[in-house]
């Protein structure tokens, strides 16, 4: 996708420099666009648990690439494959809801069990780490495809009229390596010139809508709106939302949905508004092991000054933090909630469209 007009990737090997990961620094957007290097496993892992990269489908290519780094350090050990299992093992740390980063570990293992030596291992681990990072655009980019038909839909029912899609989090581009995957329907109407608007939750507390998914629409030129996260409820009672599409960080094999806290109550007031509620997601974030989401999804709690401070552009220029309540008052800082599969009207995958349960699910990916 386009940063000032130029195209950019989330994640990447530095050109000419492949020991070097390139990655955006998250955490400086909107207020500036930085290329952050990581040349170790553990600078890795400190951008993954620290949320310079964040998003399923990024965290996993990045976990790829800290994979290869972390195989480039283990040539220097006598055993190095005891020097990647242990790089393996803190990346594995860093954040648990995220099926992509565990997935995308244990396939870089897996290569290193057919490795005869040490060379080998270091060749298979580059190449799965950058076929990682390929496989995600083309989903994402396959996502868009099928998930233009529902909005090419909604624009015949309205006569040409603006389609209002909302959207929770960031599950753009800067959500996986490119294009993203709830806003790859999005970006793929607008380029085929239908008329749509998306409503933009801020998703506090780290405010991933209006940091991020804003900025990237902008960038992108998409007609959008940023909200207050409890605002869709009344947009969707009073007809102004027609779809809702969000990410996710995990799915299980029967259709639960862990995505960014909030998520649920999106889902509860279009169920209640008869606004479709679909979610858009490559293959890669199904957890076929796990059933019961509720029961079953690890959920994260995350440091309490996320939620009791904010920064942001203070009135002379400057950026700074706020404190928004008192220190005295204790924080719980739930990361993620879980979707059950009945408020969810169907998946949007790289293979298609489908219903939010096992039967389908096994449909459109048997062998799982």
């Amino acid at each position: 996708m386009l940063v000032n007009g130029i195209p950019r990737v989330t994640v990447r090997l530095k050109p000419d420099e492949p020991h070097i990961v390139e990655i955006i620094d998250q955490r400086k957007l909107p207020w500036a666009f930085e290329i952050a290097q990581l040349r170790s496993v553990d600078e890795v892992a400190v951008a993954i648990r620290d949320m310079w990269v964040r998003g399923a489908g990024c965290i996993g290519a990045t976990a790829g690439y800290g994979m290869w780094l972390a195989a480039i350090e283990a040539m220097r050990d006598p055993d190095y494959l005891i020097g990647i299992k242990l790089g393996a093992r803190k990346l594995l740390q860093t954040r648990p809801t995220a099926v992509n980063l565990a997935r995308a570990v244990e396939r870089q293992l897996d290569v290193l069990r057919r490795a005869k030596t040490p060379e080998q291992a270091l060749g298979l681990v580059r190449t799965t780490a950058e076929a990682i990072a390929e496989e995600d655009i083309e989903a994402c980019d396959a996502i868009g495809s099928h998930g233009l038909k529902l909005i090419e839909e909604i624009t015949m029912r309205k006569c040409g009229a603006v389609v209002n899609v909302l959207t929770h989090c960031n599950a753009g581009w800067l959500a996986f390596v490119d294009i993203g995957s709830a806003t790859a329907p999005i970006y793929a109407a607008h380029e085929a010139g239908i008329s749509i608007h998306v409503w933009v939750d801020e998703t506090r507390p780290r405010n991933q809508g209006s940091r991020l998914t804003a900025w990237e629409l902008a960038q992108q030129g998409v007609p959008h709106t940023v909200i207050a996260d409890n605002t869709g409820g009344h947009l969707m009672q009073h007809g102004l939302v027609d779809l809702v599409i969000t990410g996710a960080d995990r799915v299980t094999r029967r259709g639960d949905v862990a995505n960014k806290i909030g998520t649920y109550l999106k889902a509860l007031a279009a169920k209640d508004n008869g606004v479709p509620f679909y979610v858009a997601l490559p293959s890669s974030t199904f957890d076929w092991k796990m059933s019961d989401g509720v029961a079953e999804i690890p959920i994260e709690l995350r440091g309490g000054e996320e939620l009791s401070e904010i920064e942001g552009r203070l009135a002379d220029g400057r950026l700074g933090a706020v404190r928004l309540f008192p220190d005295i008052s204790p924080v719980a800082n739930y990361a993620f909630d879980v979707t059950p599969a009945r408020l969810v009207t169907g998946f949007i995958t790289e293979r298609g469209v489908c219903a939010a349960d096992e039967v389908a699910l096994r449909g459109l990916f048997p062998g799982n």
